[in-house]
C-alpha cells in the first residue's frame, strides 16, 4: 500500500527534517485533489517494499528527525499500524496527514503513541462533504476526529486549501466555531494544475488579498494561523 517515497522536507513537519511516505487509495474523491493518481488509480503505482523503505529510513537517520505519512488517505491502509510501529522502532517521530473520516483509527494510533503530530484537512462546509464522494460521507466521523485532535497531547494542525467555490468566509466561521481555541490552522493557496477534476484545473485561485482576509477571519478562533503557498 506504500506507493511513494520522498527524501526530505522541512515544510511538512515543522521544526523537523522528515521523509515522506505516500499511501494509495482514499475514501474521498475531492475534485480539487492534488494527488489524483493515488486516489483514482492507486493500482497503477507500484507497491514499495516496506522492508526496503525501512532500510532506507534507517540509512537516513543521521539526516532526518521524522517521517510524514500522507496519501491518498493513510487511515484506510490495513498495514498502517504495522508500518508506524516499525518506523517508531527506528526512533523517528511520525506526523500523520488525514482527512479525519476514521476517528477510530486515529484513536487507536494515539492510544498506542504511534504519532507525534497530526494534520487534519478541513475541505469545505460540513453540509457539502457529501459532494466530495459518490458514496456516503460520514460527517459525524469528521467532527469526532476534530474533537479528538483538539484534545490530543501531540502537535496538531488543521488545514484548509482555499479552493474557490468550496471555501469562503461562511465556511471559515463554521469551522472556526468548532475549532475555537485550537493551536494551529493553516490556510493554503490553491494550485490547480494537477486537480483530479478537469474543470478544477482551470479554476482561478483566490487573489492573495482574499486568502489573507480568510486567514484574518480564521485568526479570530484559533491561537495561530499560518498561510502557505502564496
Amino acid at each position: 500500500m506504500i506507493k511513494g517515497f520522498q527524501g526530505t522536507s522541512l515544510l511538512d513537519f515543522p521544526g523537523r527534517v522528515a521523509s515522506l511516505l505516500f499511501f494509495g487509495g482514499c475514501n474521498l474523491t475531492c475534485p480539487f485533489c492534488h494527488n489524483p493518481l493515488l486516489v483514482l488509480e492507486p493500482e497503477t503505482c507500484a507497491d514499495l517494499d516496506p522492508a526496503e523503505i525501512l532500510a532506507e529510513l534507517q540509512a537516513r537517520q543521521p539526516f532526518i528527525d521524522g517521517v510524514v505519512i500522507s496519501g491518498g488517505e493513510p487511515t484506510i491502509a490495513p498495514n498502517l499500524s504495522d508500518v508506524l510501529h516499525r518506523v517508531k522502532d527506528l526512533g523517528l517521530a511520525i506526523k500523520l496527514d488525514s482527512n479525519g473520516l476514521a476517528p477510530q483509527v486515529l484513536q487507536r494510533l494515539l492510544e498506542q503513541q504511534l504519532i507525534d503530530a497530526l494534520a487534519i484537512d478541513l475541505k469545505t462546509s460540513l453540509v457539502r462533504y457529501p459532494q466530495l464522494h459518490p458514496h456516503p460521507v460520514d460527517v459525524d466521523a469528521l467532527v469526532a476526529s476534530v474533537e479528538l485532535a483538539c484534545a490530543a497531547p501531540i502537535v496538531v494542525e488543521f488545514r484548509t486549501t482555499c479552493v474557490p467555490g468550496w471555501v469562503d468566509a461562511a465556511m471559515i466561521r463554521e469551522w472556526g466555531e468548532r475549532l475555537h481555541g485550537a493551536p494551529l490552522w493553516a490556510l493554503q493557496q490553491y494550485h490547480p494544475g494537477h486537480a483530479l477534476d478537469e474543470r478544477h484545473r482551470h479554476l482561478e485561485p483566490f487573489a492573495v488579498a482574499k486568502v489573507e482576509a480568510l486567514a484574518r477571519l480564521a485568526a479570530e478562533y484559533v491561537e495561530q494561523v499560518v498561510v502557505r503557498g502564496l
